[in-house]
């Protein structure tokens, strides 16, 4: 066989084409304007890491670690993840040569004359694509960046996974303490209707106020059902987070601690590293850049090598027999010359699918800035609110203490009892609401900063 000039022939390859294609990501994105501090601004003190000690409660962190390695959500996106690693495998294997091996034996039938035939045949394959523009290199590339992606992202959801866990444990302690609070105000009630009734009989008493204390106590009933409802509606969202609906039952009892130290909050530039989100937005954008010089090397001409090694005859012995064995090597170049302008589109595809990438990066960037801020604000803003209503409790507890005393003496009417105790049980529910509230916002701002929940193996949850 005539000797293939393989040098001679990748020159001819170069002469055809241009160099390879350089990174379109926008440069300004690269380093992007960021605030030198947050508007709220307050004195510098690094992310906390390991927040999830913050709440100090018992069993909390065993939950987490259920929610860690049962929760369905996060499995389905752990499973995401070992195929995003499988696909890095996978376009590593293009970048290799190919070795396919045939064995075949048949036997036929011929007519006039009659005869039969029996043949066999061997071959062995290889061939090879050399990646002189690095068009593979690319592809492998962009599969590496998307399993960065996907990994950026599984920890962004373990995050919040955590944070969900936690909000979702609070919340069915507020319903919990909502209910012994309701309880109490049928039982108030109950006590209430009992005096009226008696005064009534004894004639102390006007027929009006027994049927409000009867309004007022079958109100209170009612609010406790539906209290009760929400109780356990938050139980099962509980264990639909852990992992463990519907045969599980969470027995929590503890008290909801009042948030009120400060937090470190870094300086706006430390985001863009530390919150998995925005580094799972990066990844994906450098991802569709990758693909972009893909789709745009698809136009170049390729560059192959291929040999074989094949035999036939009527046994099998006859074509494992080394002396007549027949081999072949062949050099091809291929390049699109017309394909309806199917490789033009894919490229601009790729173009506008990239300059797409790059707005949702910096919409994802501002969000989380912006997430920062409203964190900030919400907690002073709920921190005052709390001080307040304390403060409105403590005053609505007296006046309610004082009402009924000056009604059993004649001096106010009962609709004035029931708009005390009314302000008093309203008081006492929005206080427990607010420990929530600043609960679950603290839970918020600590996702936005993308401090880590736990420096411990808990953050290590099975894939």
């Amino acid at each position: 066989m005539k000797h293939i000039n393989f040098s001679g022939l990748v020159c001819a390859v170069l002469l055809l084409s241009a160099c390879s294609h350089l990174s379109a990501v926008d440069n300004t994105l690269r380093q992007p304007t960021l605030p030198d501090n947050w508007q709220q601004q307050s004195p510098y003190l690094a992310v906390q890491d390991d927040w999830l000690s913050e709440f100090n409660q018992a069993g909390l962190s065993a939950l987490v670690e259920k929610a860690l390695n049962k929760n369905l959500t996060l499995k389905q996106l752990a499973y995401q993840s070992q195929i995003e690693e499988q696909q890095v495998k996978l376009s590593g294997a293009y970048i290799w040569p190919t070795l396919d091996l045939s064995l075949s034996q048949g036997r036929g039938k011929s007519v006039e004359p009659t005869s039969y035939a029996t043949t066999s045949s061997i071959s062995l394959d290889l061939a090879y694509e050399i990646d002189i523009w690095g068009k593979l290199s690319d592809s492998q590339r962009q599969a590496n960046l998307s399993y960065l992606a996907q990994k950026a992202t599984f920890e962004q959801a373990k995050q919040q996974i955590v944070a969900d866990v936690i909000v979702a444990w609070f919340k069915h302690l507020s319903d919990k303490q909502l209910s012994t609070l309701y309880q109490a105000r049928v039982r108030n009630s109950e006590q209430n209707l009992d005096i009226i009734e008696q005064g009534y009989q004894q004639g102390l008493n006007a027929a009006l106020d027994v049927y409000l204390a009867r309004n007022d106590l079958n109100s209170e009933r009612s609010r406790l059902s539906q209290q009760q409802a929400n109780e356990r509606d938050s139980n099962r969202a509980l264990q639909r987070l852990v992992g463990e609906y519907p045969d599980a039952q969470l027995n929590i009892e503890s008290d909801i601690p009042f948030i009120s130290a400060s937090l470190g909050k870094g300086i706006p530039s430390e985001l863009i590293t530390r919150k998995p989100e925005l580094v799972a937005s990066w990844y994906q954008l450098l991802a569709k850049d990758a693909a972009l010089a893909f789709a745009h090397k698809q136009r170049f001409p390729s560059l192959a090598i291929g040999a074989s090694l094949s035999d036939g005859g009527e046994t099998l012995s006859d074509v494992l027999s080394p002396a007549s064995l027949a081999w072949s090597l062949i050099g091809r170049i291929s390049a699109p010359l017309f394909q309806g302008g199917s490789l033009k589109a894919n490229e601009k595809i790729a173009l506008l699918s990239l300059k797409q990438s790059e707005q949702a990066y910096l919409d994802a960037l501002y969000s989380a800035f912006n997430s920062v801020e409203s964190g900030i604000n919400q907690e002073e803003s709920l921190l005052q609110q709390y001080q307040a209503t304390l403060a409105a409790r403590d005053n609505a507890v007296i006046a309610e203490q004082l009402s009924f005393e000056q009604y059993q003496s004649g001096l106010v009417s009962y609709t004035t009892v029931l708009d005390a105790q009314g302000r008093s049980y309203d008081a006492q529910s929005s206080l427990i609401d607010l420990k929530n509230q600043l609960i679950a916002n603290r839970v918020s701002l600590h996702i936005a900063l993308g401090g880590n929940f736990s420096t411990t193996q808990l953050s290590k949850s099975e894939n």
